[in-house]
């Protein structure tokens, strides 16, 4: 966050930080608030738009420059999800996915591995997705029971994984799967080629919101994985996930931050065109309250996960707490804005022809995904209760 040395305190942003952000305003202003609606009322899934984002780079935000990523600061990738998130959350929260699989094939692979398939994943040619959770590994990811037995060349893939965003449309798998014992320590990560023999799609599951992402479970019968395709070493795995999640959740709450700043300027609009009583509603103070509320809860939950990205991209040894409590707080308060933005609607925010109902359904699922909410506590409070663990998050 501190662009000056010599001014700590300085919290404005760099040139290149505020070329990227308009840049991502104007393709979400341009390619995805127009389209959001139909999308969502069609399930649509918008592959080419997303592949014409790769075009900018917006695929491959903070993957390794060596393999065509942009290599960009967590921070400043934030910038750019989050201006994404305001012309549709549901795309840009797949797109934020998209850029963690890639992120980690770049971060933890071999050469050949990601000379493979880093420049068509950054490109847009190719689209990711990440496959951690299962049927009975949610919250607890490290019981997962997916399994890859080595056998000769490849290793054969046995299992399940559901809730799997841009599932059935994607090329690449990123799949945490168990070559050891139970436990953390017995996962390992593996590149997976979408369209393996074996591998087989669920339903497009009918969800409350994010419809213009698909969400199948996966199921694996005897695939066959190269060798080469594993991500690290065997029983890296489970750290790989854990690191991947720190930025995942970074990117879910600043997904939540767009969508909440979209809401509010909405809803602004309306209270100061909308009459009632022979006055604009935005006369009366209680609605003034509300919008002072809204635009302090976005503020405070932008500024909050800009501190965790940066403890990130500094490799603070909280960071993992840092992440846990800004996506809490993000999830939680964005929710919240969008909620009261419908309110400011009255009954025409009920309706499918206004944005509000749409964001307040894509934003609850950000209050469960990526660890839910109770989840963030656990990891919080563990902090709390270490010997000298409040002072370390002074």
């Amino acid at each position: 966050i501190y662009k000056n040395k010599d001014d700590p305190m300085d919290f404005s942003l760099t040139d290149d930080q505020v070329a990227f952000r308009q840049t991502a305003r104007q393709f979400a202003q341009k390619e995805l608030k127009p389209n959001a609606a139909e999308w969502d009322r069609n399930s649509h899934f918008p592959i080419d738009v997303i592949k014409k984002s790769g075009e900018l780079g917006f695929l491959g935000l903070y993957t390794n420059p060596e393999y065509d990523g942009l290599g960009l600061p967590r921070l400043d990738s934030a910038m750019v999800f989050e201006e994404l998130a305001w012309g549709d959350t549901a795309v840009a929260a797949y797109m934020s996915i998209h850029n963690m699989a890639a992120w980690m094939i770049g971060e933890y692979g071999s050469d050949t591995l990601c000379k493979k398939y880093l420049p068509n994943m950054v490109s847009g040619e190719w689209l990711g997705s990440y496959c951690l959770t299962e049927p009975n590994a949610g919250s607890d990811a490290a019981s997962l029971r997916t399994k890859a037995e080595k056998q000769g060349e490849h290793y054969v893939l046995n299992g399940e994984k559901t809730f799997i965003s841009g599932a059935g449309s994607t090329d690449v798998l990123v799949v945490m799967a168990r070559t050891g014992s139970a436990g953390p320590k017995g996962v390992s990560a593996f590149v997976v080629d979408a369209n393996s023999a074996g591998i087989e799609y669920g339903k497009n599951e009918h969800k409350m919101g994010w419809k213009a992402q698909p969400t199948r479970t996966i199921s694996f019968k005897d695939v066959k994985v190269p060798v080469e395709n594993l991500i690290g070493e065997e029983g890296q795995g489970f750290r790989i996930a854990m690191k991947g999640l720190d930025g995942g959740r970074i990117n879910i709450g600043i997904c939540a931050v767009g969508t909440a700043q979209a809401a509010l300027e909405t809803a602004t609009s309306y209270v100061q065109e909308r009459s009632q009583f022979g006055s604009p509603i935005a006369s009366l103070q209680s609605v003034q309250f509300k919008l002072a509320d809204m635009l302090t809860q976005t503020i405070a939950a932008r500024q909050m996960l800009y501190l965790a990205a940066d403890k990130v991209d500094n490799n603070d040894g909280q960071a993992s707490t840092y992440c846990a409590m800004a996506k809490r707080l993000s999830t939680d308060l964005c929710f919240d804005v969008a909620n009261e933005a419908l309110q400011l609607h009255g009954g025409y925010g009920y309706l499918n022809e206004y944005p509000l109902e749409r964001h307040v359904r894509d934003l609850r699922v950000h209050q469960i995904l990526e660890g839910t909410n109770e989840i963030m506590r656990v990891i919080i409070s563990r902090q709390v209760l270490q010997d000298e663990g409040l002072s370390q998050l002074r």
